[in-house]
């Protein structure tokens, strides 16, 4: 991922690069909603979006926190 942050309407694919809880299965489809813009650990963001389950819909709505760098975008 570039150094952009996450947009509004962004799907990216949450895993284990992203955080310890998002590795091997735990891993998420997330859409956002928001990046929180205040500061945090460096490379580390609160992002507010929502879960997507296999075809696409919004199965839950979470507030998850993330390094930046582990996030992969998806088309």
């Amino acid at each position: 991922m570039t150094d952009d942050l996450p947009r509004a309407g962004d799907v990216l694919h949450v895993g284990g690069a992203a955080s310890v809880q998002f590795a091997g299965e735990r891993a998420l489809t997330f859409r956002v909603i928001r990046v929180d813009p205040r500061r945090t650990y460096d490379g580390w963001l609160w992002i507010d979006g929502y879960v997507l389950g296999p075809s696409g819909e919004a199965v839950d709505r979470r507030v998850i926190f993330v390094r930046h760098d582990g996030l992969r975008k998806m088309c």
